[in-house]
């Protein structure tokens, strides 16, 4: 199966918004807010709010299609205004890297698609919508998984693995298994 990218807009939240009710609202009702100012708001609001910043600009995000154009992941990305938030924060707070340009925070793929190449085609349309946006310093917190078992359904950050096969390296461990990785884009 081949994936096409798309930016996550206007024109795109139909098709987000299918993947995400297919899914249970993502992690059981997160709608991808998590890492928003707003992310820890709970209830159907948490769509309402996700589809007004997406369709004012405030959420943005690489969207994945298959071969038969439905959604089937993402991976979302702003700066660190737009996404505050993030994992293992009061860890990251104690020695924090340069302020980054942009963030990469979350993945999500369909529970059938899994394994199958949707997080790689994800980061790398983040990368080339970022690339497009001017570019800078890119950051994630993500997890090591080599040598250990880690359900996809847990790794909504994607692995360090993956990010360091897309040019990231590693700044600082934040966590147990999780890494500040980054790159300039």
């Amino acid at each position: 199966m081949t994936y096409t990218t798309r930016s996550l807009d206007a024109s795109t939240w139909d098709a987000f918004a299918e993947l995400a009710e297919r899914n249970n609202g993502v992690f059981g009702g997160c709608w991808c807010l998590g890492f928003h100012p707003e992310g820890k708001l709970r209830g159907p609001v948490r769509r309402e709010l996700k589809e007004e910043r997406v369709r004012t600009g405030g959420a943005h995000a690489a969207l994945v299609f298959d071969d038969d154009g439905v959604a089937q992941g993402w991976c979302q990305y702003g700066s660190p205004d737009e996404l505050p938030r993030i994992k293992h924060g009061r860890e990251y707070a104690k020695a924090a890297p340069p302020l980054p340009d942009w963030r990469i925070t979350c993945f999500f793929v369909d529970r059938k698609h899994r394994r199958a190449g949707v997080a790689r085609a994800a980061l790398e349309g983040a990368l080339t919508q970022i690339a497009g946006a001017g570019g800078g310093l890119v950051e994630a917190i993500s997890e090591v998984t080599t040598g250990r078992d880690s359900p996809g359904r847990f790794l909504f950050s994607a692995t360090v693995e993956l990010f360091e096969e897309s040019g990231f390296t590693r700044v600082r461990q934040v966590g147990t298994h999780a890494w500040i990785v980054s790159r300039v884009v």
